[in-house]
């Protein structure tokens, strides 16, 4: 038998390919089959419509529903602009810690979860061990929903997907939606000498950041809360503004890139509804004058939150396999989760190796200490796989 390589190793690998957002991931997932082919384990790839990227479902022990899925995603942030002390595509390893980009976010947890596989390929598990890998993650959940529009007309389920983001394996319930979006604003131009005879987009922009801060201040006061999060209610942000070519000319354009962030108990269709009308608010005073003024909204992306109910079975038993009932917690960062919930209707929670601090950082670290508990906790969901009759493992 080919000898298992081990945790460290496979993180080596993974963290070499610089798989960054929208980039090919295709050498990476070559490399995974590598090692989960010879094994036995059952492989199928869902391309994107270029052909350049892929999502990976990798399959263990029995067909059929139960059993659990692990998910991570391949890709990884950009490294331009960030002062890393050695090469971010090459693992460092340094007191305990291992640096390199996409360690904390989410290649450790990949590299654990390729080794759980290897490891369980010889155990005859009762129940299914499912490995999904996905792609454009860090861009708004784009890749993996074309796998899950596959999965979904599917009659098998997993009894519990666990996303193994960064908490520090503590257990998340939970996390905001979110939706991506860019405001057009759209004035007159003219010359900046008579700028009072033009419509200046970029103060119609800045018209609508003012009502945007209003609606946000309206949310903290009266929307609905969880105070499970840090930030207890659902959140409005302008990130980008674009505009204007030159000093002395008034610009006819302005884009706004901002984002909705929901907490559960608010409807992010309402929230949009609201910001419509502010942006209508803020272009309909000018259109006398100006017939063309107006602010066009568009969506760029978006994923539903998470809420899985802190009674549920599929809790209990994560809790009971990580060996301790730390209170649960509610991430702020998104992740797939809301989609394989909605998608699969499967009871989905988040718990991975590392902390979100270090991730998208210059010099980006998961510790070992964070790797070897998430690999215990992955050889006893094998232990459990293999001769469970645990209703929570059965769908």
């Amino acid at each position: 038998m080919t000898p298992i390589p081990d945790i460290e190793d496979i993180l080596a690998r993974l963290v070499a390919f610089p798989t960054i957002s929208r980039n090919s991931n295709l050498a990476l997932l070559d490399m995974v089959e590598g090692l989960l082919g010879p094994a036995g384990v059952r492989l199928e790839r869902f391309h994107s419509e270029d052909g350049t990227r892929s999502n990976l479902w990798a399959s263990l022990g029995p067909g059929g529903s139960g059993g659990i899925l692990l998910s991570g995603h391949s890709d990884v942030v950009p490294v331009e602009g960030q002062d890393w002390t050695g090469d971010p595509f090459r693992l460092r390893a340094e007191e305990g810690r291992l640096y390199g980009r996409g360690t904390a976010d989410m290649k450790g947890f990949l590299a654990v979860a390729i080794h759980a596989m290897l490891r369980a390929a010889s155990r005859p598990l009762a129940r299914p061990l499912h490995l999904a890998i996905s792609y454009d993650e860090e861009i708004g959940c784009l890749g993996v929903r074309g796998m899950l529009d596959v999965l979904g007309t599917r009659p098998e389920r997993p009894a519990l997907c666990i996303i193994g983001e960064p908490t520090g394996m503590r257990i998340a319930n939970g996390h905001k939606g979110k939706r991506a979006l860019r405001a057009c604003c759209h004035g007159q131009e003219g010359h900046s000498a008579m700028a009072p005879d033009a419509l200046n987009a970029l103060h119609l922009g800045a018209a609508f950041i003012a009502r945007l801060q209003d609606r946000q201040d309206q949310l903290r006061a009266t929307g609905a809360r969880d105070d499970a999060y840090d930030i207890p209610y659902s959140t409005v942000h302008v990130g980008v503004m674009h505009g204007g070519t030159a000093l002395n000319i008034v610009p006819n354009r302005c884009d706004l890139d901002f984002e909705i962030r929901n907490v559960a108990g608010e409807d992010p269709d309402a929230i949009l509804a609201g910001i419509a009308e502010d942006a209508e608010a803020a272009a309909a005073p000018h259109r006398n004058r100006f017939p063309d003024a107006r602010i066009e909204i568009e969506a760029v992306s978006g994923y539903p939150g998470l809420e899985t109910a802190a009674d549920s079975p599929a809790v209990a038993l994560l809790q009971s396999l990580l060996g301790r009932n730390d209170p649960l917690i509610k991430v702020a960062f998104g992740t797939e989760g809301g989609l394989f919930q909605d998608a699969l209707g499967v009871p989905t929670l988040v718990c991975g190796p590392g902390h979100m601090a270090q991730g998208h950082k210059p010099d980006e670290f998961v510790s070992r200490d964070q790797l070897a508990e998430c690999a215990r906790l992955l050889a006893a969901i094998t232990d459990e796989l293999e001769g469970s009759a645990s209703p929570a493992l059965t769908n």
